[in-house]
C-alpha cells in the first residue's frame, strides 16, 4: 500500500516533476529538475515566514536542519517509481 507523502516531501517531488521539458537538452532538463527540487527543499526546511534573527535559526540547530533534509530525502527514496 502506498502511503501519502508528507507535505514537505510532496512539495519537493512536485517541484521536480513540474519542470518544463527542455527539448533536445536532457542534461539541462535534469539540472533544472535538481535545482527546482533543491529550491523546494530549502523552502520547506527554512521557510521565509519563520522569524529570523542575525544569530541564525531560532530554536533550530544545524543538526535539526540536516535531520529535516535527510527525512525528506529518505521519504522520497521510499517511493516505488
Amino acid at each position: 500500500m502506498t502511503h501519502p507523502l508528507s507535505p514537505a516531501a510532496q512539495a519537493v517531488l512536485d517541484a521536480f516533476l513540474n519542470v518544463p521539458v527542455v527539448p533536445g537538452d536532457y542534461l539541462a532538463y535534469r539540472r533544472s529538475q535538481i535545482a527546482a527540487a533543491l529550491r523546494a527543499v530549502a523552502d520547506q526546511v527554512v521557510p521565509e515566514q519563520k522569524p529570523w534573527h542575525r544569530t541564525g535559526l531560532p530554536g533550530s540547530t544545524r543538526h535539526d536542519v540536516c535531520a529535516e533534509l535527510l527525512a525528506i530525502a529518505a521519504e522520497l527514496e521510499g517511493l516505488n517509481a
